[in-house]
């Protein structure tokens, strides 16, 4: 088998669940970025139709099977509603957890609070025949929108992501790079935690030089 056949097939639309300010701006950004873009909330599609046209312009208002058969499903919704999310619908699927484990601003929740792993690996957990790469969850809705640059421009900003699968972590990065920042592989889905709330990377805007840094000085104490 060639090389070539191991390569990941390019994503040219993308799910997003969730029309909250998160996922409204991914919706956006992807839109700009020459995407076909579905979104889905919770109701039907037909309740969404008027607010996709006014704040998404360009996307499509779908029910949610729909927007989970996209190249690659952003999940965008509040945390503590993750298992209203159906794995059924997104088994071998590439999905993004864009979501945020944020205990002072949203509250505590039992399923995070008192479980060891990062918020996307219990994620990955509850949607098991799911490909996750954790990423987007470290910018904030209106920055994602104003801070991209073309490729190669000095001040390009760089976004972390995280997966068990480097092929879905390969589409991933194409989709990061065509929304207008540099991708950079922080490692399996665990290495999350190295940009969830109150991190470094999480607090701030990194170039992919520095990003690169911080995350491999989070790396060296489990190499002692």
């Amino acid at each position: 088998m060639s090389a070539s056949q191991h390569q990941p097939s390019e994503a040219r639309t993308i799910g997003i669940l969730g029309a909250g300010r998160v996922g409204a701006a991914v919706a956006r950004q992807a839109l700009k970025a020459g995407y076909d873009v579905r979104i889905a909330t919770a109701k039907p599609a037909d309740d969404l139709v008027l607010l996709a046209e006014i704040v998404t312009p360009g996307a499509v208002a779908v029910e949610a099977a729909e927007a989970a058969r996209a190249d690659i499903v952003v999940v965008a919704v509040p945390l503590h509603k993750y298992r209203t999310l159906q794995p059924e619908l997104l088994a071998g699927r590439t999905v993004i957890d864009a979501m945020n484990y944020w205990a002072p601003i949203d509250g505590e929740i039992g399923d995070f609070e008192n479980d060891p792993r990062s918020s996307s690996e219990i994620v990955q957990a509850y949607l098991s025949g799911s490909d996750i790469v954790k990423t987007l969850n470290h910018i904030g809705y209106h920055d994602l929108e104003e801070d991209d640059r073309a490729a190669g421009t000095a001040d390009r900003r760089a976004l972390a992501m995280a997966g068990g699968s480097d092929d879905a972590k390969a589409r991933v990065a194409g989709f990061i790079e065509r929304l207008g920042y540099d991708a950079i592989d922080a490692g399996p889905l665990e290495a999350g935690r190295a940009f969830q709330p109150g991190t470094e990377i999480f607090n701030g805007s990194h170039s992919a030089e520095q990003m690169r840094s911080i995350l491999a000085a989070e790396r060296e104490p489990s190499l002692a």
